[in-house]
């Protein structure tokens, strides 16, 4: 539906009546074509409706304001009240500048004079620091403190010196010194005490015909052990006749373990030597020690006073093991060794009889 505007000559003035609950409006033209146009638009049925609607909100929107405004009075009074907030806001940045110039201003502001008074070159600060801390006046910081380490550190008469002097009755290491010497004179007076006991023992061994019985009755002990560990069997044969008649050659007899050597007697002729003996005259004594115990191998213990050159802590020469033993600090991992090393030649030996032998168990023992 299109909707006409009609522009009329004269407007009659609209007729309004207030009774006790209505208004009666008669003659109401209102002049828009923005608003003619978009109630033309409305269903026709529904017009009456909708200008009611907008005549019954416009009514109670005027009644909510209350008052009629002047706005030519509203835009002087605004005026107005704009010209009080400028001239109060000039004042009130003169009065800041003021006082900011006042207070930090680069020549008399407060706070350049008081940080000049505190922290300039003759200010109160650098005056307090070099009162603190002048060398020159005992009674500064550093003066008191120069006296102070002069006192602990400086010279023999410091309490450092006489804490740290040993020599010096109250100084604390001095007991200590007292404690550390008496301690080294006790150790001194027992290792004098264990030296002339050894040297004594060492005398009455050398002079005593007991001597190399001496030396016979440790090896003893050693080759116990050891022939312990392998199952073997150990006699002490020095003062027993052998297979040779009424020769003693021999000290000692080292019979192998028999599981090992298939039930063959094999043995190994240990002789223990505390004298000085030439390299022929021991090859000689070893043959003779074998033929005597039927042994197949000879092992000869030396000490180390009466040792060969070059056979320490033991070698093999011409068939036969020699070894080194100390009886003031006897190694018992050498001798070991050299025992097994003559067990392992006498096993060798069996391949000259016509025993059976166990190849297995000599790998075995060799390993």
């Amino acid at each position: 539906m299109e909707a006409r505007i009609v522009a009329l000559p004269s407007r009659p003035d609209p007729s309004v009546r207030v009774e006790v609950d209505r208004i009666l409006v008669d003659r109401l033209t209102l002049p828009d074509p923005a608003l003619a146009a978009w109630l033309a638009q409305q269903p026709e049925d529904e017009r009456g409706f909708v200008v009611e609607r907008a005549l019954r909100i416009g009514l109670t929107a005027l009644q909510s304001v209350g008052v009629t405004l002047n706005l030519d009075a509203v835009r002087s009074e605004f005026d107005r009240f704009a010209e009080q907030s400028k001239a109060a806001n000039d004042r009130a940045a003169e009065a800041l500048e003021q006082t900011l110039r006042m207070n930090f201003g680069d020549g008399d502001g407060r706070l350049p004079r008081t940080l000049e008074a505190f922290l300039g070159d003759r200010g109160k600060l650098q005056g307090m620091v070099d009162e603190l801390f002048d060398p020159e006046r005992r009674d500064s910081a550093i003066g008191r403190m120069s006296t102070m380490l002069e006192s602990y550190f400086d010279g023999d008469a410091s309490r450092l010196a006489t804490l740290l002097d040993p020599t010096r009755m109250g100084s604390p290491l001095h007991q200590f010194r007292l404690e550390i010497s008496a301690g080294f004179k006790a150790i001194e007076e027992k290792l004098v005490a264990l030296e002339a006991a050894g040297a004594a023992r060492a005398g009455e061994r050398a002079k005593s015909t007991a001597k190399g019985g001496d030396f016979e009755s440790l090896l003893e002990q050693l080759l116990g052990e050891i022939a312990r560990g392998g199952n073997d069997l150990l006699e002490r044969t020095g003062t027993d006749a052998g297979d040779a008649g009424r020769s003693k050659k021999g000290d000692f007899v080292l019979t192998l373990d028999p599981g090992l050597t298939r039930g063959a007697e094999v043995r190994v002729v240990v002789e223990a030597k505390d004298r000085k003996v030439s390299g022929r005259e021991m090859r000689d004594e070893l043959r003779e020690a074998r033929t005597n115990r039927d042994a197949a191998v000879g092992l000869v213990v030396f000490t180390p006073a009466h040792a060969p050159a070059g056979i320490a802590p033991f070698d093999v020469r011409a068939g036969d093991v020699y070894c080194v033993v100390d009886p003031a600090d006897p190694d018992p991992a050498a001798l070991h060794a050299a025992v097994r090393l003559a067990r392992l030649l006498a096993l060798t030996s069996l391949r000259e009889s016509e025993t059976e032998l166990d190849v297995s168990a000599v790998h075995a023992t060799l390993t």
